[in-house]
């Protein structure tokens, strides 16, 4: 096997690999589809993951070009640096210890810069108080009441998602009591909790710091994801040891011990559908696979308007329910690499959050009314940075990823052109947003101007054409507090044997996902499996 080859995870699609029946078909190998296949793998099943992409992973994939490799998702994970934690057993059992993590040993793991003042965000509960009362000396009553919120969503959230697992008479008869209080939060905005504790709109900024996790300002996401978030990496954020790529890598082995495959290039046309249920697919060569359930992890858009036929989404009620929810914003992200290592270079493993003014809301609607207005937000990852294998694979070199939102209209006129080949004029607008985001860069990492041997831009569009989603939306479902009233948006369907994981079940982000795979494999088999974990 080659070095290339390794990078890969999964095998190209070809007919003959197939294996007649399978228990159990997982459409998308992100984490969800992933989780939920190697769960059920793990349970005896006989499981195919089948990807459209040429690589699997979804969000967790990494990406080679030029002599580097970036992850195109994965930045930084919290929760897994505590071995005892249900996240970190988790991971553990579905990689079946294959997967090792480093910890982000920076005391401050994200920066806030915001109007040329910084605040750190520095791992750990006491340490992360203190840190903010240095900052805001006379708010202590309000950062004490909103770390308190912080918390109560986390023990809230519990019941409210593993209400989802139930059949549909339990979860209709538990789900007022198992959720009260976590619907209570979900249903105000970030602005609305915080601001109810404060009237320091710098404080509500600092807060606010890392909207660009879940993809909506203050003004716009729940609470709940906001909170979720924040308690996510509060005590401290770490990498995969050997990329965002060996996260899939390491489960890919749980799934095939047990006779499954995950197949890539092998891009899923339609769901079959036989009276009241789901009986397998048929692939876009036209080769049909026959399977006792059929799992969707692409995306609640992708699989009702891409899979099902409209007369059985219009039966199962979906076109009449996705009126509720909407897409969350697209990204463009500058990936950057350099001919000298980051020790040299000095960069550190600490993530950069920069934005023009306090009022995330304010910057974000300026940017959208004005292309020429500042970014509202500039993320700065040192990949390299974080992973101690990296050097050993990629000696003397370094990398940085640079990342914005842009609205996916700006984009929209190049969708039906092939990748790589749009043409002359979009190649120069994302000459002039990688340039923007350049001069975003030199100013807060002065030392790496003059020094960058390769870039490369990715825009809605190369999201759209590697994820199928339509809009290029990063995180599936925008986080909005109405997101969190569709009851819908749970593993089962009303067509039997079809069943729904990733982010849009759950919540964005690979812990989100990876507890979507949770939640669907115990619906498939018909028990907790966090019990037997």
């Amino acid at each position: 096997m080659t070095k290339s080859e390794r990078f890969l995870v999964g095998t190209k699609y070809r007919p003959e690999l197939l294996k007649g029946k399978y228990d159990a078909i997982v459409i998308g190998s992100g984490i969800g589809g992933l989780t939920t296949a190697a769960l059920l793998s793990q349970a005896g099943k006989r499981v195919l993951v089948l990807e459209r992409h040429y690589m699997a992973g979804g969000f967790t994939h990494a990406y080679k070009r030029k002599g580097y490799e970036w992850d195109v998702g994965v930045h930084y994970i919290g929760g897994v640096q505590n071995h005892r934690s249900t996240l970190r057993r988790l991971f553990d059992h579905i990689s079946e210890g294959r997967l090792e993590w480093a910890r982000i040993t920076e005391n401050a793991y994200d920066r806030i810069t915001i109007a040329g003042e910084s605040y750190d965000y520095v791992s750990g509960l006491e340490p992360f108080r203190q840190q903010m009362l240095e900052y805001f000396p006379n708010e202590d009553r309000a950062i004490e009441q909103y770390l308190q919120l912080v918390f109560e969503v986390e023990r809230s959230s519990r019941s409210f998602f593993m209400n989802k697992a139930l059949p549909p008479l339990f979860s209709a008869m538990t789900h007022p009591f198992m959720s009260r209080r976590f619907q209570g939060l979900a249903d105000r905005t970030t602005r609305e909790v915080i601001s109810k504790l404060s009237d320091d709109k710098r404080l509500l900024g600092v807060l606010t710091g890392q909207w660009g996790d879940y993809g909506l300002p203050p003004g716009q996401s729940s609470f709940a994801i906001h909170a979720m978030i924040v308690r996510h990496y509060l005590d401290g954020a770490n990498y995969p040891v050997g990329g965002a790529s060996s996260i899939a890598r390491s489960i890919e082995p749980t799934i095939t011990a047990q006779g499954g495959d995950i197949l890539t290039s092998a891009e899923v046309e339609k769901v079959l559908v036989h009276k009241d249920r789901a009986v397998g697919v048929r692939l876009t060569d036209g080769v049909e696979i026959e399977a006792t359930d059929v799992i969707s992890g692409i995306g609640i858009f992708n699989t009702v308007e891409k899979l099902l036929e409209t007369h059985d989404a219009e039966r199962m009620g979906y076109c009449d329910k996705m009126k509720n929810v909407e897409r969350s914003p697209s990204h463009i992200c500058l990936y950057i690499g350099l001919r000298e290592s980051a020790q040299s270079l000095g960069l550190r493993q600490t993530n950069l959050w920069i934005y023009p003014g306090y009022d995330h809301d304010a910057n974000l609607r300026r940017y959208k009314n004005d292309p020429d207005a500042d970014l509202p937000l500039t993320y700065i990852s040192f990949p390299s940075s974080k992973d101690p294998d990296w050097e050993r694979r990629y000696p003397g070199r370094s990398t940085i990823e640079v990342i914005s939102f842009s609205p996916y209209e700006w984009f929209s006129k190049w969708k039906d052109t092939p990748w790589r080949k749009r043409g002359d004029e979009y190649l120069a607008l994302k000459n002039r947003m990688s340039e923007r985001m350049l001069n975003v860069l030199y100013s807060a990492v002065p030392q790496v101007e003059g020094k960058i041997d390769f870039y490369e831009l990715s825009t809605a569009l190369s999201t759209r054409h590697f994820t199928g989603y339509e809009r290029g939306e990063i995180y599936g479902l925008s986080h909005t507090p109405s997101r969190f009233r569709q009851k819908w948006l749970r593993p089962r369907t009303p067509l039997k044997h079809l069943f729904l994981t990733g982010q849009d079940i759950v919540t964005n982000g690979v812990a989100g996902a990876l507890f979507s795979g949770v939640l669907t494999a115990s619906a498939i088999l018909k028990h907790n499996v966090l019990k037997k974990n």
